[in-house]
């Protein structure tokens, strides 16, 4: 490899031609409009190569081409079903990028005026009101920037009530069946984590529950619907529990995309959840941009909310600073802005009756897929699941040495995006499915025709499958030696 030339030329700005030296332009730089100086005055010296960057020699056309390539291997939900278990990988409607990309709101500058970003401030006022209407609640903060950074604030406006009273306590609850932030979060929030085993129906064990609730439990965090995609119909009487003994009850509301419009948590005696906008409210999941996971209380909990809070004056709307017992903040400025725009422009569009209706066919959708599927993969529970169902494979597939990863390498010589698998971790051989509202039942139907058609060849080829995938740039990777021979560093 050689340097890349970057310097004026005059082959029309496209690099397409090759230099007399046999060198090609990738990029054409001006000429510096500063006379009299080169890059080595302007630049200081410790910061000049010693020597030139082994870059190759290659013309636009030739990068546009590799990363064009590169992009066509990605998998994601607007060229595939993508049944990501736990994840909620739901379509991303179109309108909401364009709306957050309009200049009034991508170029707005954090250190804004008040008087100058009404509209924003207006914004996300609704959305706080709209969040606070779904989940029942009477405060709310927009500035943590995901699901277990929701989790951290949440945990934390529980410890600032109870040092406030006296006593923060030492431990909290959390389900087996729970997501596996949860344990994490309470221990960065200084608390300890006590495991709650679930029961026959995947629900959590009361008996366990009331044996572990000592009066040094700050709170519970529990997963509605859990992990195994159920609803636990004992919600009323475990809050019940925990207040009586001065406790909380936290709600991991990662899988609000099953309840909206249908339940209220508050109603059921949940004190603070997070919700996440990158999940429920249709904004890009993981690598398709950032998240947020605002935190939505109590009245109870309300004065120690994040500061600022936003308000709605006679005049317009302000931001809050004075919240004497308020934790402070919990990241810089106000939130992921583009995030909660693109939930705002979400939650406009669908309007309650909208918002309710997603969640019925997210339901709908994940038991349609169990209700097909349990006699190939039998499910971990028998009852009905919410947005997901959780099936297994280990109890058709082990005795012909079929894994669940193999079922889920398979799925992707058939287009498909596998579903979670070993997760959650009390289900063995686990496929955790979530087709969210977006799928149609024509694609729902062509899943669940390869799902059977790779149960069939388990049984009568099974080589096929063990080997698979047979159709994507890469092939079967060795998992074991990838996580116990890691590469750190670059050789040359």
């Amino acid at each position: 490899m050689s340097k890349l030339i970057f310097e004026e030329s005059i082959s029309g700005g496209c690099g397409a031609e090759r230099r007399p030296d046999g060198s090609r332009d990738g990029c054409i730089l001006p000429k510096s409009d500063i006379p009299g100086k080169d890059f080595s005055q302007l630049i200081p010296s410790k910061y000049l190569r010693v020597k030139d960057a082994e870059l190759p020699q290659v013309n636009e056309i030739t990068i546009v081409r590799h990363y064009t390539n590169l992009s066509k291997r990605n998998v994601g939900v607007d060229d595939s079903f993508y049944p990501l278990g736990s994840c909620t990988m739901k379509y991303n409607p179109k309108i909401n990028e364009s709306i957050a990309a309009m200049d009034g709101f991508a170029k707005m500058h954090p250190y804004q005026d008040t008087q100058a970003s009404q509209g924003m401030l207006q914004l996300m006022f609704e959305l706080g009101e709209y969040l606070k209407e779904i989940s029942g609640m009477s405060g709310i903060t927009l500035q943590p920037a995901a699901g277990a950074h929701g989790e951290f604030t949440g945990i934390k406006l529980i410890r600032a009530y109870l040092k406030d009273k006296g006593n923060p306590r030492k431990y909290i609850l959390i389900p087996d069946s729970a997501h596996g932030t949860n344990p994490a979060s309470v221990a960065f929030c200084g608390y300890s984590p006590i495991e709650i085993k679930s029961n026959d129906k995947g629900n959590v064990d009361l008996a366990d529950l009331k044996s572990k609730l000592t009066p040094d439990v700050a709170a519970m965090m529990l997963t509605i619907p859990n992990t195994l995609g159920l609803f636990d119909n004992q919600i009323k009487e475990i809050a019940e529990l925990l207040h009586r003994n001065g406790s909380f009850l936290y709600m991991d509301g990662a899988n609000l995309n099953a309840l909206m419009g249908i339940m209220k948590p508050a109603d059921a005696g949940v004190d603070v959840l997070h919700i996440n906008l990158h999940k429920t409210f249709a904004t890009p999941h993981g690598g398709g941009g950032p998240g947020a996971g605002p935190v939505a209380c109590n009245a109870k909990l309300a004065p120690y909310l994040p500061l600022p809070v936003i308000k709605k004056e006679k005049d317009g709307f302000s931001m809050d600073y004075n919240l004497p017992k308020s934790i402070g903040r919990v990241r810089a400025f106000y939130g992921n802005i583009a995030v909660l725009v693109k939930a705002y422009v979400y939650i406009r569009i669908l309007g309650g009756t909208g918002i309710k209706r997603v969640s019925e066919i997210a339901v709908l959708n994940a038991n349609y897929i169990m209700a097909h599927l349990k006699k190939y993969y039998p499910t971990a529970y028998e009852r009905a699941c919410m947005h997901e169902c959780v099936l297994t494979g280990e109890t058709h597939y082990k005795k012909y040495g079929i894994r669940t990863l193999d079922i889920a390498k398979r799925l992707l010589d058939y287009g498909f995006h596998p579903p979670t698998i070993y997760f959650p971790l009390i289900v063995h051989e686990a496929l955790m499915i979530e087709p969210t509202e977006t799928e149609s039942k024509q694609t729902l139907d062509r899943f669940i025709e390869v799902m059977i058609k790779i149960s069939e060849e388990a049984e009568n080829n099974p080589e096929v499958v063990k080997s698979a995938p047979h159709v994507c740039s890469v092939k079967r990777l060795d998992e074991v030696a990838a996580a116990r021979n890691l590469i750190l560093r670059w050789k040359k």
